[in-house]
């Protein structure tokens, strides 16, 4: 049976340069499974892969989208799951590897069905919460669909809007959709995550938000300034610098922002990450000790 191998961890611990050294021992392609890399417009601030490195193993899903584009996790499973049907055709393995939790969780576990909202729908939402913020739609969430309001995080803005659209549009609960089952794949899935202690990815993080901003990211920011209200650019990064832009920030503070709110992203990453039991860890420059667990958990499984 084929295998999909999924690289995972936080932001920053070091997964596009391995990635790419696995793909290349395992002449497999790379799928992305960030949600933000798939912006072509996203670089820099992104740290997607740069043309060396795409021409080092062969990427999917990268750059592929217009900021005005909308996207979800559901149409990422879809284009992804008939992608691998390709891919599996040449390759035994393919190689996955991300940060985005969602993303990854649409792959190897799928997810609900959930219906595809309007532009009118989303539009009229999307103004309501700009002109009266969120405690609204909270009361409407409650009102229409207790169980899902008791479940979400009330402060994660973009959740809160999601249900209130699907409830609006279906007139049905968005609990309704939420069927939780695991669906059965046609391949085998390995799960490797890369970690560091916390002080040492910290380190590399700051440093890598250092060299964004030599790099370019304020310029990037810049450029993509004029589509800020658009949900691919609701990421750390460029929230920060369009303060900056704004004249609210000086551009010393909107950088230690981005550090701190990347940190912050980082841990609520591996949060989600350890409740996965079958992630196997390694620190990054652990890569004989990955290959040779993947040399057997790859016969193994054939």
């Amino acid at each position: 049976m084929n295998t999909l191998l999924v690289l995972l961890g936080p932001t920053g611990v070091g997964k596009t340069a391995l990635s790419i050294e696995i793909a290349q021992w395992l002449s497999s392609p790379v799928i992305s499974a960030d949600s933000r890399q798939l912006y072509k417009d996203l670089v820099i601030g992104t740290s997607a892969p740069n043309p060396v490195q795409m021409a080092q193993a062969k990427h999917y899903m990268v750059g592929t989208l217009a900021l005005t584009d909308y996207y979800s996790a559901s149409q990422y499973e879809e284009e992804v799951m008939t992608l691998l049907n390709e891919l599996f055709r040449k390759h035994n393995v393919v190689v996955l590897t991300g940060g985005s939790m969602m993303y990854i969780d649409a792959i190897c576990k799928g997810i609900d069905e959930i219906p595809t909202v309007t532009p009118e729908i989303r539009k009229a939402i999307w103004t309501q919460y700009e002109k009266h913020g969120l405690p609204p739609l909270l009361e409407e969430l409650q009102i229409n669909d207790p169980v899902h309001y008791e479940e979400v995080d009330r402060s994660n803005y973009k959740r809160v809007i999601h249900a209130i659209e699907i409830c609006r549009m279906t007139g049905r609960t968005y609990t309704s959709f939420r069927t939780r089952q695991i669906k059965q794949r046609p391949f085998q899935t390995i799960k490797i995550g890369l970690t560091r202690p916390r002080e040492e990815l910290y380190m590399l993080i700051n440093e890598r938000v250092d060299q964004m901003i030599l790099d370019g990211l304020v310029e990037e920011a810049r450029k993509v300034y004029p589509f800020r209200s658009y949900n691919s650019l609701n990421t750390v990064g460029y929230k920060e610098l369009f303060l900056y832009l704004d004249g609210e920030w000086s551009l010393e503070s909107a950088i230690e922002k981005i550090k701190r709110n990347t940190r912050v992203y980082a841990r609520k990453q591996m949060t989600w990450f350890k409740r996965d039991k079958d992630i196997l860890w390694f620190h990054p420059d652990e890569k004989e000790k990955i290959k040779n667990s993947l040399q057997q958990l790859i016969v193994k499984k054939y």
